[in-house]
């Protein structure tokens, strides 16, 4: 239980800091900070869920990272939907208190940094370059993670180099997808927004787990010593 209830609490983090940064300060007037703020915004929740609760459950916060850790071998099956279940609570609990505080101004919560493709893409991007941008970043996210906690690394520096890693792929994606590569954060943003954004959560919770397997497997047969 102190594994699920880190997990809960690490991707409650991830998604009120990341997500949070992108509804609320991504664009503020004059002084908004932009793509570039809310990639970091990400990669350092990563970072400081990583150092504070990593040694409790490995900080996983994103299901697609957990099913991806078991493909690798590094992650027993049987703890799979109990991590899996509350990394999505954890995202709900952390959308619901953006969307109570996003309101606060009386403004709506505009597309509330949910994940999309086609006139939902930030760039206008198609189906084809959304599947193909969330594929290959969750497929080297996971081969980042899996590397850099293999007991062959060098120890101590995993959360950082997780954490840039998480920068780097929204640095790249958020402008074709608004960046998922984590159904959990998918999920409770699209559930705040409906419509959509639900309509469209298929491509978020398939593709990154789908990757994941991939980066796994591949890892365990070519990389694993």
């Amino acid at each position: 239980m102190k594994k699920n209830v880190a997990e809960f609490f690490g991707t409650f983090w991830l998604v009120l800091g990341g997500c949070g940064s992108a509804v609320l300060a991504a664009s503020f007037p004059n002084v908004g900070i932009g793509l570039v703020g809310v990639s970091f915004a990400f990669g350092l929740t990563v970072v400081t869920i990583a150092y504070s609760l990593g040694h409790i459950s490995g900080a996983h916060l994103n299901p697609a990272v957990t099913i991806g850790l078991w493909a690798g071998g590094r992650f027993p099956a049987s703890s799979i939907l109990p991590y899996v279940g509350f990394q999505i609570l954890g995202a709900i609990a952390a959308a619901a208190v953006l969307y109570v505080i996003t309101i606060g101004n009386g403004s709506g919560i505009g597309n509330f940094a949910a994940n999309g493709y086609g006139e939902h893409s930030p760039g206008n991007y198609n189906l084809l370059s959304a599947i193909v941008i969330e594929f290959v970043m969750t497929f080297m996210f996971l081969i980042v993670i899996l590397g850099a906690t293999d007991e062959r690394a060098p120890k101590g520096f995993a959360g950082l180099v997780i954490g840039f890693a998480l920068t780097l792929i929204h640095l790249i994606s958020i402008p074709v997808t608004n960046t998922s590569v984590n159904p959990a954060r998918s999920i409770s943003q699209a559930l705040f927004v409906g419509d959509w954004a639900l309509s469209q959560l298929w491509l978020f919770i398939l593709i990154p787990i789908l990757a994941a397997v991939f980066a796994g497997f591949f890892y365990k047969m070519f990389l694993k010593e």
